[in-house]
């Protein structure tokens, strides 16, 4: 890397709020300037392109609406800087934060991320809402994605961002707690990012809650202690058991005409949840419609919130360390394992490519999946029969031994199919066929549409360069081997679990 160019790239992941491009202005301002900037859409079905104007030249990849940490592993993998930045699309960046931001990241070398300071500018001449109050509840955040600096290597010794995370919650304190398990110091620097309170509908704080399934994803693997190993203060939780189990005890009693205890029960619920609106009330501003909406979401919040804490406890049950050693390997076939015939339907005209069967048999012998995830148009175009293919993939079988799946997409590219690469259908349905999660899911393949339908999956990803090959898709891919045995190597050693 050139020694002038500055050390770090900014990661935004976004689902195409207006507020990135107020984030991409004030970027646009700073100087020193990032060595790039990678705009992660993660929009499901984009309809619009996103504003970039701001900032011309911004890199952008499409993540699929797969959530923030898939968005910011997609977007780190891009890059080469030294320090990969995430900002969230919603903040503003002031005069001087990339001044600051090169200044907090000359630290020792074991340091493995630098968070920024947050700032949420309340309204002046009243007291916030609950809303408000939830979003300034950020500066007090330990480490949080709004503004995170985190050494390159520190991401790749963990795996980066823990994608089984769906939403803007805790994955950010579950990185911090594994830098911490691999050795890496982690600090706080001087430069600060400025979060305008959020936006919010009436319901939002009832919507939160989903993040109570996230927090027994924490639990289960980190530990009873999670709390304390990544830095996360002690939620109502207990409370909300509470209110629940004098609810449901009252309903119950009132079925079965034990009136007195029905009416003890429904008087704690009543006293609880009165607490519980108090707490959210008093701090102001109020106001008829402040007040109102405190007392129907404080009603709603405990059920809501033990509903999603039993829904992680089904989800996440038996959840291992992020992201683990694969457990299956998808190849691309033409190109990939055999020399590239266009809509080839005769097995004699098969050639495996060098080193095809060593790594075929090297992964069975490792205890690996093994499937075959290949584009077809030739079908839908007219060109060779499904079952000529059959017959082709049989050979290849017969060559280099059995796949535990076959999944090939027949389609003509125009039709827009779901299963076509690059699209993610195909390595999907494999995963499911062989019984595995995306993300314990390889896949080699030669071209750039490989890697983005394992990208568009959630799966890992090792392109094996051909003379096919672009030069783009190369710098595009996160994972490059020289070869067949050399993609092996990777996938065998470069994440062992």
């Amino acid at each position: 890397m050139n020694a002038d160019r500055p050390p770090f790239a900014v990661v935004i992941p976004t689902v195409g709020r207006p507020s990135l491009a107020v984030l991409l202005e004030s970027l646009a301002n700073q100087s020193p300037a990032p060595a790039e900037v990678v705009v992660a859409d993660d929009r499901r079905q984009p309809r619009v392109p996103l504003d970039l104007a701001a900032l011309p030249g911004t890199r952008v990849v499409a993540t699929g609406g797969r959530g923030p940490a898939a968005a910011r592993n997609s977007g780190w993998l891009l890059t080469d800087a030294s320090w990969v930045v995430t900002v969230d699309d919603d903040v503003v960046l002031p005069e001087g934060w990339s001044v600051r931001l090169v200044e907090d990241l000359r630290v020792a070398p074991d340091v493995g991320a630098v968070a920024g300071r947050i700032t949420v500018p309340l309204p002046a001449g009243r007291a916030p809402t609950d809303a408000e109050r939830d979003t300034a509840a950020l500066e007090n955040a330990w480490m949080a994605t709004a503004d995170m600096a985190v050494r390159r290597s520190a991401l790749a010794d963990v795996g980066g961002f823990d994608e089984r995370f769906p939403r803007a919650y805790r994955e950010d304190a579950d990185l911090a707690a594994r830098l911490r398990l691999a050795g890496w110091r982690l600090a706080v620097g001087r430069r600060e990012v400025i979060h305008p309170p959020r936006r919010s509908g009436r319901w939002v704080s009832v919507r939160a809650q989903r993040g109570n399934a996230d927090d027994m994803l924490m639990r289960a693997v980190h530990g009873p202690a999670w709390r304390a190993a990544a830095g996360c203060p002690r939620g109502r939780f207990g409370w909300h058991a509470l209110t629940v189990g004098t609810g449901l005890t009252a309903l119950l009693a009132a079925g079965i005409r034990r009136h007195r205890t029905a009416g003890i029960a429904a008087l704690g619920w009543v006293g609880l949840t009165a607490e519980f609106a108090r707490r959210r009330i008093a701090p102001g501003p109020g106001g008829r419609a402040e007040v109102t909406t405190m007392l129907a979401t404080s009603a709603a919040i405990p059920p809501v919130a033990v509903w999603w804490r039993a829904v992680g406890a089904v989800r996440h049950r038996g959840a291992g360390p992020w992201p683990g050693r694969p457990r299956a390997v998808l190849f691309d076939r033409d190109g990939t394992l055999v020399d590239d015939v266009p809509f080839n339907g005769d097995p004699k005209r098969l050639s495996p490519m060098d080193g095809a069967g060593e790594a075929v048999g090297r992964l069975r012998a490792a205890g690996m999946r093994i499937g075959l995830v290949t584009n077809q148009s030739g079908v839908g175009r007219g060109l060779i029969t499904e079952a000529e293919v059959g017959t082709v993939n049989a050979r290849l079988a017969g060559m280099l031994g059995p796949f535990d799946t076959v999944r090939i997409c027949p389609h003509r590219p125009e039709e827009g199919c779901r299963c076509r690469k690059p699209a993610a259908g195909l390595i999907r349905a494999a995963a499911r066929d062989l019984r595995v999660a995306p993300h314990q899911t390889v896949v080699i393949g030669d071209i750039g549409a490989d890697v983005h339908a394992a990208r568009a999956a959630g799966a890992r990803s090792v392109l094996v360069p051909t003379a096919a090959t672009r030069a783009e898709e190369v710098a595009a891919a996160p994972v490059v081997a020289g070869t067949l045995r050399e993609a092996v190597d990777r996938v065998l050693g470069r994440w062992p679990g």
